[in-house]
């Protein structure tokens, strides 16, 4: 989405762009594979109400008026137990908080929603901001293993404006009255979305090169353009916005210089395993339950919930992501084992399911989704700009007081691309040919 928002940026500025994706189909995190018969998101996604920039591209591409609203319910699995959370009903009764813990986390989240400058929030961990305004035992009890669960052995190490713009986003989809989380789907998903940008970008003249995977970005000898190497040919470009993770980057720039290599290397991602399991029903009313217990996966995902059952063949598709470091060895796991050890924890939380009720399973892993922000992280961000003149880096690491979704994505696409112009000041290589 990242790669694929710049070139549309360009092409709007008048550039002739190609783009080159590794991939057999384009669209990164976001592209879509078959379970079971039923083609759906690899990993989740959900639209809200305040996705400002994702909604505009799909106002764009005539998608926005067909996207379905709903505001489905929220389950909380913590001592054993699986409990609503979607009401202020559901958060008086609450089991595991006393009242004092409820008033102190509705407060939390209140004055973290209304935070305009979270630069400030960089300065301080996430366990000690909200320690502060939470209190140690709602920290022990909710915070603590949310963020454990998004972030392992680093949950105590990312700064506050991580979980500060997970608060913001969720908090700014609340609507109406009720207050209620309204969320959006897009019917086909992001096969539609991708299907639907890459037609409109060949339509405007962005050529896109999928199964192309670049080894080597260097600059000519005469320093006039960039090389970009697949390893078969080598062509030349006027200049090249690299948007692969920073890692990858670097491998593919030799040529930059060790303090430019190391400022790519030093960024620590956090990764994902996540698999899909394809059901015959479903396993409960709630899109999102959250995990405080101990298990081997982050939460259920349950698209059910949010997507008319006809659009998943009349199944239940489910999501059980782990997040883990992008070395950890979880990586290397075979789909096998994972299988025995997530379908046994589903039994532990929903005694009835077994696996009489599972019709595929299927597992997907991403070494590079999101940076973990630690005190200070926008001191030591990978500048766009690089010393090979004609070669830029874009990509996730370079999200500021944010966390990986695509509407952030797309807001990153803009802000790159307003620096990268403004640096290169790019003159029209043909006519402007569409707003």
């Amino acid at each position: 989405m990242l790669g694929l928002s710049m070139a549309r940026s360009l092409s709007l500025a008048g550039q002739s762009v190609e783009v080159w994706e590794a991939n057999e189909h384009v669209g990164g995190l976001a592209t879509p594979w078959t379970i079971g018969g039923v083609t759906w998101d690899r990993f989740y996604h959900v639209i809200t109400s305040n996705d400002e920039y994702l909604l505009r591209l799909l106002r764009t591409l005539n998608l926005e008026k067909e996207i379905r609203w709903k505001s489905p319910q929220t389950g909380f699995y913590t001592d054993k137990a699986l409990y609503p959370f979607s009401s202020i009903l559901d958060f008086v009764r609450f089991p595991p908080l006393s009242p004092t813990d409820k008033i102190r986390l509705g407060t939390t989240i209140l004055r973290a929603a209304n935070v305009r400058d979270p630069a400030p929030l960089e300065k301080i961990t996430a366990v000690e901001w909200l320690t502060e305004l939470s209190g140690r035992n709602v920290v022990e009890r909710i915070w603590l293993p949310l963020l454990r669960a998004k972030l392992g052995v680093n949950a105590e190490r990312v700064n506050a404006a991580f979980i500060w713009a997970i608060i913001a986003r969720m908090y700014g989809a609340r609507q109406g009255r009720g207050k209620r989380e309204l969320f959006g789907y897009v019917p086909g998903s992001y096969r539609r979305i991708l299907d639907s940008l890459a037609a409109h970008l060949r339509q405007h003249g962005v050529a896109l090169h999928a199964g192309r995977p670049v080894k080597r970005v260097s600059l000519t000898t005469d320093g006039n353009s960039a090389a970009v190497d697949d390893g078969r040919t080598t062509e030349r470009f006027d200049r090249v916005v690299i948007t692969a993770p920073a890692p990858v980057a670097a491998a593919m720039c030799p040529d930059l210089l060790s303090s430019e290599q190391k400022r790519l290397l030093d960024v620590e991602y956090q990764g994902v395993v996540c698999a899909s399991v394809l059901l015959k029903r479903s396993l409960s009313p709630y899109y999102i339950t959250n995990i405080t217990d101990q298990m081997p996966f982050t939460a259920v995902i349950e698209m059910d919930a949010l997507v008319d059952p006809a659009d998943l063949g009349d199944h239940a598709l489910v999501y059980l992501p782990k997040y883990v470091p992008s070395r950890d060895a979880t990586f290397d796991r075979d789909d096998e084992s994972i299988r025995s050890e997530f379908i046994a924890a589903l039994n532990r939380i929903y005694p009835d399911f077994g696996m009489n009720d599972v019709s595929a399973f299927q597992v997907s892993r991403a070494r590079y989704v999101l940076p973990i922000s630690t005190l200070g992280y926008s001191d030591r961000l990978p500048p766009f700009t690089t010393t090979l003149k004609r070669v830029y880096t874009v990509n996730s690491a370079q999200i500021v007081n944010g966390t990986l979704n695509v509407n952030q994505t797309l807001e990153l696409s803009e802000r790159a691309f307003a620096s990268i112009q403004e640096h290169a000041e790019l003159k029209p290589h043909r006519a402007r040919q569409y707003a």
